[in-house]
């Protein structure tokens, strides 16, 4: 298990390296391999976890930049690792469920190279390392969008890459100062999360370099208003696409948020803790309503992942350990139920080649086992308890409590307001009289339909029952990273509001 965090992220390359010279007919067979000794090895790494260590595991160090101190610095905690666990998870499903012929070998490749990237984001220490992780994962989703997207495909696929190029740039810029800022304190150099985890900020530095930060992460979650490029990218995207867009690349920012701007700037974070929050309440409200005006059903899905992911940006910003580890199970419950749901859309595309509403109707008697499955999709969306989506959403919700709960409430409006939408949905599509003779003749799902979804339904109702394998690891670190926030938060007013959230410091 020595360098398995290194297997992890660079087998997917090499093998999708090694399938330029495998024979077409065979690359679908291969690459589900592939992704699944990936996702194999990823619950070996969950098995070899060790739950009582709070701090980073299976690290490997390997200078590259001495002068500057830059280094190949990997490791997890219970926060990455069943990011990576999901990564690999949804890679195999979606690669399973893949109806996409033209040009199947580039579009298998691609996938496994995106796979190495988001593992790297999700295991790299080290600032630079992640950044060029960061990056590389545009490079493919571009050109996932940009080739076997619909008929906008070059404008999605443009827009996507400027919008998230953009912000990353600008985060760039804080972490080569936060780099300089590091040297200028202990007189070396290093870009080491953990060796900045060490500095003690002032008060107006971290403010402006959470704002940097937040350029890059808040572009990539989406947050609104940068969230205009995600319904084109979701509209124009093939279901793979969406999939992992939906599953995995949104959790990026998240992430980002969690591991950057709340243990290096806990006082930014405090301070600018209500306007996150005033951000995230506008885009769980007013993207569940345009969710509701759309007429297309990748598009609800696409605006109702914005709204979802409203909440898990109030959970963080609750600063407490409830609101933190529920954000970080919704970012697990959002990846399987909105990766599901895309690709239940995908499903239907397949023999309809239309996405529109108004095409369908009485599907759930031609289809009833799609339209159950799809059933299951939508109550998890919503937070239906027993669900996965109920816990996350709880939690999230639970922890900003704590903080303000006229504010909690509004947010709190995302269930019902997902239900309506979904609702509207599915009545839609699935019940009252065929319209279309032509779907009278639908067929239900087929053997690998059923293969990339059963896992799937599994999930959502094993987790939703028994949340405990993923929740407890993922406590143990976040509440690591919480008495981290307290112990270098420079101004008592951050301090005490840490320690009134938490059990910590002046609660003791």
């Amino acid at each position: 298990m020595e360098h398995i965090l290194s297997i992890l992220i660079f087998f997917p390359a090499i093998a999708g390296a090694v399938a330029f010279v495998v024979d077409k007919d065979a690359i679908r067979v291969y690459g589900i391999v592939v992704t699944a000794i990936e996702f194999i090895l990823s619950c070996a790494l969950w098995y070899s976890f060790d739950l009582s260590n709070a701090g980073m595991q299976f690290s490997e160090y390997i200078p590259m930049i001495k002068s500057y101190g830059i280094a190949y610095n990997i490791g997890i905690d219970g926060i990455s690792l069943f990011l990576i666990v999901l990564s690999t998870f949804m890679t195999m499903i979606s690669l399973i469920g893949l109806t996409e012929t033209r040009n199947l070998k580039n579009l298998i490749i691609t996938v496994l190279f995106l796979e190495m990237t988001l593992i790297g984001v999700f295991a790299s220490l080290d600032a630079i390392i992640f950044y060029v992780f960061w990056e590389l994962s545009l490079v493919p989703m571009l050109y996932i969008i940009g080739a076997w997207g619909g008929n906008l495909r070059i404008y999605a696929s443009v827009k996507f890459f400027l919008y998230t190029f953009t912000g990353s740039l600008i985060m760039l810029v804080g972490m080569l100062y936060l780099g300089y800022v590091y040297f200028q304190t202990t007189g070396v150099w290093s870009f080491s999360l953990l060796d900045w985890n060490m500095l003690m900020l002032p008060f107006n530095l971290q403010i402006w370099l959470f704002v940097a930060f937040f350029a890059g992460f808040a572009i990539k979650v989406p947050m609104v208003p940068f969230h205009t490029w995600l319904p084109y990218a979701h509209g124009q995207a093939p279901t793979i696409g969406s999939v992992m867009l939906a599953a995995v690349l949104l959790k990026m920012g998240t992430y980002g948020f969690i591991r950057f701007s709340l243990s290096l700037f806990p006082d930014a974070s405090v301070a600018l803790m209500m306007p996150m929050a005033v951000l995230a309440i506008f885009a769980i409200i007013y993207t569940a309503m345009v969710a509701y005006a759309q007429e297309d059903m990748k598009q609800v899905i696409a605006y109702s992942s914005v709204s979802h992911m409203g909440v898990i940006i109030l959970g963080i910003f609750a600063l407490n350990v409830e609101g933190i580890g529920g954000s970080i199970f919704l970012m697990i419950s959002h990846g399987i139920v909105s990766g599901a749901l895309f690709m239940l859309v995908g499903v239907i595309y397949d023999r309809k080649h239309t996405k529109m509403m108004s095409e369908f109707g009485g599907l759930a008697r031609v289809m009833p086992m799609y339209a159950t499955i799809f059933g299951i999709m939508l109550m998890a969306s919503v937070g239906l308890p027993l669900t996965i989506g109920f816990v996350g959403e709880f939690l999230s919700l639970l922890g900003f409590f704590a903080n303000s709960p006229i504010l909690t409430a509004l947010a709190g409006t995302t269930i019902i307001l997902g239900a309506v939408y979904m609702l509207v949905l599915y009545k839609k599509s699935f019940f009252g009289p065929i319209i279309h003779p032509a779907n009278e003749k639908l067929k239900d799902l087929n053997g690998r339909e059923y293969a990339a979804l059963i896992p799937l339904v599994m999930l959502v109702v094993y987790l939703g029952v028994y949340p405990k394998p993923i929740l407890t690891p993922v406590d143990n670190s976040v509440k690591r990273l919480v008495q981290t926030m307290y112990l270098k938060a420079v101004t008592p007013e951050a301090k005490a509001k840490i320690a009134s959230v938490n059990t910590i410091g002046e609660k003791k």
